[in-house]
This record gives C-alpha cells, structure tokens and sequence, in this order.
C-alpha cells in the first residue's frame, strides 16, 4: 500500500484525530460504551437484537460515510494496494482472529483503552505495534 503524500496534510490528520477522539469520548460519556469497532461490529452481528443496538448502527454508518463527507471538504489521498485479493482476506481473518485474542481491536485498546490508563491496553497496543512493524519489515524485505 502506498499513499499519496503529495496531499498529505498535517492539519487532516490532527482534524481526523480529534474527531476520532471526540466521537470516542461521546459515546463514553452518553452511552457508557468503549468505542472498540471489533466490539461493535461483533456486537451487530452476534448479540440478540435488541432495541438499544441502533446505535452500534449509527456508529458504524459514521464510519463509512465520515469519507464521502470529508470529500466536500478536501482531497482524499490517493491509496493504492498492491496485495492479491486472497491475501487480503487472509489478512482481515487474521486481524479478525486477533481481535478475538486480544479482547479488542487498536481502536477499543489504543484510543479508549490508553485513555483510560489501562494496563492491558498498554500491553495489547504494544503487542499491535511491535507485529505491524515486524509484518512490514517482513513484506518490505523478501517475504511477499
């Protein structure tokens, strides 16, 4: 995958990471809820329906249309991935399967769990990183 860098922008970026904070801390704030994707989707799919659950699907809607929102505004930056479809599948199973093992995704223990000084997110988030940063020194240097 590679990104555009030409219209990369800083100022996004911060913007991006504010909102993420401030829909972070809202959901925290007015339903009690960690905002973990993996916990939401999962709660979506394989919970009992319940009447209470509209908002995982507002959450979720969010999350796909924040991008087309964000094109009245700027430019998107160009993405290109340069991985076989298979591959990819493979790799959303297994960040599927990690985020079963872990007990939560890099948003549910990065952003909210590191927020709320919990020990077992600081771990998990290492735990993410120190992998990511093997797997792309491991695609970059021969493994692909």
């Amino acid at each position: 995958m590679t990104i555009d860098w030409l219209h990369f922008s800083p100022w996004s970026a911060l913007a991006g990471g504010a909102l993420i904070g401030l829909a972070a801390g809202g959901l925290f704030l007015l339903n009690g809820r960690i905002a973990g994707i993996s916990g939401i989707l999962g709660g979506m799919f394989f919970n009992k329906p319940e009447r209470t659950n509209t908002w995982r699907w507002a959450f979720v809607a969010g999350l796909i249309l924040a991008p087309w929102l964000w094109r009245g505004f700027g430019v998107l930056p160009g993405i290109q991935i340069n991985a076989s479809s298979v591959l990819l599948v493979i790799a959303g199973l297994l960040v599927g399967l990690g985020t079963r093992l872990g007990s939560g995704c890099t948003s549910g223990h990065g952003v909210c769990g590191l927020s709320r000084l919990s020990a077992r997110s600081l771990v998990a988030t290492l735990v993410f990183m120190a992998v990511g940063f093997v797997t792309v020194w491991l695609f970059q240097h021969g493994l692909h």
